[in-house]
């Protein structure tokens, strides 16, 4: 009977049957080309189809005979059986150049017209030498190259467009660090649902995002990327943002495949030095680095991405144990894994391969499907399969990933998906986009101080204010607003300070001096600063880095403001004299050490890029229209000779103690940060009490239901994220002074009191034991609840024996 051959699968069958069936004419007569808008919708019924899907399934057979079986037995997402068979029939009938061009992905180029590819790379694709592009984007661009890859190349398997759309797309959020400092865990979802959306309708089915690395030192540029320094609040953020970029299903055409990066532990880079070795002990491995990353497994993502750095001794790119033992065979994820760019080519820069071949070698020996970038999969692992130094059942294996990935996203039904220069237009930077931004900004906004001015603070500002000095050298750069890593996004696009300003005082006077160099010490625009100072009612100081100096390859020494920007503020300062406010409000994608600005300006406001709608968001929490909700997702040192710093900290045998010299501090500089993970003030005050465990006791293993009651002590509307720590008391190893566990955020109305409650599960009161065995062990646990990781109410409660062992020992670290 006839068979239904949905989308452009029917020219996949046709090869196949080409192939097998000796029957020279029937992929051309039964299976005819045709134009990209009726392959989309048509849908080609045949009674030769028939014979087809029984030589397929004779032939999955044969191919399982040459493959290596897949780590684990279940299709992940929408894989079915037929996207397996799909894979094993096209491996069957590939050659070895063509198995290798499955796990090439090339760099796009840039052209006078944008994102382009040359000569040279059509060709490649023609011959079936790229599996995946990289950096290309646009309707027009992404579907000319598909329309080669499926109409002109031999297999007729399509490519997969990825790139970096880590906080946006066109519409750009709040760099990542930002978002984070919402504590907002539903906005994350909808910036990346947003992202996807338009990263689709340009032509993407792939993003190199999230970064879920864990961040202890300030210093590391790629600080920005990630979720800060803590691993609950890094897992929770990493698990929406999948869940956003992914959407309802890969196959959907407004959904991106996401990747989990970087595998691992590239956060702990040493001296904060980009690129560098990461000398990480295996418990910190375990606690700290590896959980967001188990939280985007669980999370379904698609893809991993390897990371730059050695760990122990082996680089990311050829660790067997870390993208094997532990990704595959302990997590069970079942999905693709991409090099960083270039990775597999510095495995000879590591110096643990003497030639490109030893290094293709044991990066996809280790576990590394895809080559981003460099070809030496490409170039030399034919001839080491073919002389038997290398199995072609691990080639086999990675190009079902490969494979499988692709049927996953839907492009052997639709490898267009639905991707039209009109849908293009109508789907990036809309009105509902914009707004969003500005939404998730405000939330994403921290206040650091708020001191009074007379006999009022100093934020809000007044909306009568007659005149208003806007001073710094970020305050009009709308190119800084969108930070690093902005997808799409321009600059044109973006509210600069300045222009929110404008748009939130139309009647007022607003003097704008940008008054200091990012880039030098000059002095030169001081004076005509100071003049505007004196003159203004109010001075808003913008200060802080360019976008430009955060990010990937953008590691600094010291984290102090750059160039002659402090020595403004303080001439500013000076300047403006008593009774007026003077705000200061920073613009940077990592911490900063400002403790000149938090002890002598009216109030600090932290604002970490916030995208397309910065100046907007910031004028409406300067100007009081929203109350600010933020809260720091990473420890602000005093000085940089303090990090890395973090709150999640040892004890030590010698805590610090001011009346003795013997114990752990500086001689210089308090031990303290100057603002501690979690803070954050509003226009209101927040107080709690109650703090009550369930029961005071129970056994090892139970589950623990926790609850304590807040008040909004002040005169306004605010949202508080309210944040629960724990602590072991005593343990059979080593643990931190508090570690958070749960987070929510409360608005609550003038006066309104609400208890909220949380349940701890036996893994929120667990940890690793000597052996590294995930247990509860009984002891004594207290509990701290507040507004910060200073939280000073505290409860106690017991866990009673025995021990209970909630995971084996993982595999050791090799």
């Amino acid at each position: 009977m006839p068979v239904s051959v949905p989308g452009t699968w029917y020219s996949v069958l046709g090869v196949v049957v080409h192939h097998y069936s000796g029957i020279r004419s029937i992929r051309f007569a039964a299976f005819p080309p045709m134009p990209p808008a009726s392959r989309l919708s048509r849908r080609v019924t045949y009674t030769a189809a028939g014979l087809v899907l029984l030589l397929v399934a004779a032939n999955s057979a044969r191919a399982q005979a040459t493959t290596a079986k897949p780590t684990t037995a279940r299709p992940r997402d929408a894989r079915t059986t037929r996207d397996a068979r799909i894979a094993d029939s096209l491996l069957a009938l590939m050659t070895l150049d063509e198995k290798l061009g499955q796990l090439t992905q090339s760099p796009a180029g840039y052209g006078q017209t944008g994102r382009t590819v040359d000569a040279a790379g059509e060709r490649d694709v023609r011959a079936g030498r790229v599996g995946s592009f990289l950096s290309l984007y646009g309707a027009d661009v992404t579907r000319k190259m598909q329309r080669v890859a499926v109409e002109e190349s031999r297999l007729h398997i399509p490519l997969i467009f990825g790139y970096d759309v880590i906080h946006g797309m066109r519409t750009i959020f709040p760099i990542p660090l930002g978002e984070a400092a919402s504590f907002d865990s539903a906005a994350a979802y909808r910036s990346t649902r947003i992202a996807a959306t338009e990263g689709a309708a340009m032509g993407l089915h792939w993003t190199f995002a999230p970064m879920v690395d864990i961040a202890r030192d300030a210093r590391w540029g790629r600080i920005m990327e990630g979720a800060g320094e803590d691993p609950y609040l890094g897992s929770v953020m990493a698990s929406a943002r999948v869940r956003g970029f992914q959407g309802d299903g890969l196959r959907t055409p407004t959904s991106l495949m996401a990747t989990a990066k970087h595998f691992a532990a590239y956060g702990a880079a040493e001296a904060g030095r980009d690129y560098n070795v990461a000398n990480v002990g295996e418990r910190s491995m375990w606690e700290v680095y590896l959980p967001p990353f188990e939280a985007a497994v669980r999370a379904g993502v698609g893809s991993f991405m390897a990371s730059f750095n050695e760990i122990d001794g082996t680089p990311a790119h050829a660790s067997h144990w870390l993208l094997t033992e532990v990704l595959r065979d302990r997590w069970k994820f079942d999905g693709l894994l991409v090099s960083d760019w270039t990775g597999v080519q510095e495995l000879l820069n590591h110096g643990i391969a003497k030639d490109p071949a030893t290094a293709a070698r044991r990066a996809l020996g280790a576990g590394v499907d895809m080559e981003m970038s460099s070809t030496l999969y490409r170039s030399t692992l034919a001839a080491e399969v073919k002389a038997g130094r290398f199995p072609i059942a691990r080639v086999n294996e990675a190009v079902r990933r490969v494979l499988l990935a692709k049927a996953a996203l839907g492009l052997f039904d639709d490898p267009y998906r639905k991707v039209d220069v009109a849908r293009e237009r109508s789907d990036i930077l809309t009105p509902a986009n914009r707004t969003a931004a500005r939404e998730i900004g405000r939330e994403s906004i921290v206040l650091l101080t708020n001191r009074n001015v007379g006999s009022n603070p100093a934020l809000p500002l007044r909306k009568d204010v007659r005149t208003l000095a806007v001073i710094g050298p970020l305050a009009d750069d709308a190119r800084s607003a969108i930070g690093a890593w902005s997808g799409a996004g321009r600059a044109e696009d973006a509210i600069s300070v300045l222009a929110g300003i404008h748009r939130a005082l139309p009647e007022a006077r607003v003097l704008h001096v940008r008054g200091a160099s990012i880039d030098t010490v000059s002095t030169a625009g001081f004076a005509e600063a100071e003049r505007a100072a004196r003159d203004a009612d109010a001075v808003l100081l913008v200060l802080g880095e360019r976008g430009d100096m955060t990010g990937e390859a953008t590691s600094r020494a010291s984290l102090e403001l750059p160039g002659s920007q402090l020595a403004l503020a303080q001439a500013v300062v000076h300047a403006a004299g008593q009774g007026k406010p003077v705000v200061a409000v920073l613009m940077n994608g990592r911490p900063l050490a400002v403790q000149w600005l938090a002890d002598s300006t009216s109030a600090l406001v932290e604002s970490l890029y916030l995208g397309v709608e910065h100046g907007n968001a910031l004028a409406d929490v300067l100007f009081g229209d929203v109350a600010p909700s933020g809260k720091l997702p990473v420890t602000f040192p005093r000085v940089t000779g303090q990090v890395p710093i973090y709150y999640a900290h040892r004890n030590t045998g010698r805590p610090a103690d001011p009346n003795n010299h013997y114990t752990s501090k500086y001689i210089d500089e308090p031990e303290t940060p100057l603002f501690p993970f979690g803070h954050g003030l509003s226009y209101t005050t927040f107080g709690y009490a109650d703090l009550r465990p369930s029961s005071s006791s129970i056994r090892a293993g139970d589950s623990l239901g926790v609850s304590f009651t807040v008040t909004n002590t002040g005169q306004r509307e605010g949202t508080e994220v309210v944040q629960l720590y724990l602590k072991h008391d005593a343990a059979s190893v080593t643990r931190p002074v508090r570690e958070l566990v749960r987070f929510s955020r409360l608005t609550l109305r003038p006066g309104e009191s609400r208890t909220v409650r949380f349940t701890l599960r036996p893994e929120d009161m667990s940890f690793l034991d000597l052996d590294l065995r995930r247990v509860v062990e009984p002891g004594s646990l207290t509990l701290f609840a507040g507004g910060s990781s200073a939280a000073a109410l505290e409860s106690h409660l017991t866990l009673d024996g025995p021990t209970r062992v909630l995971a084996p020992v993982p595999p050791r670290m090799r």
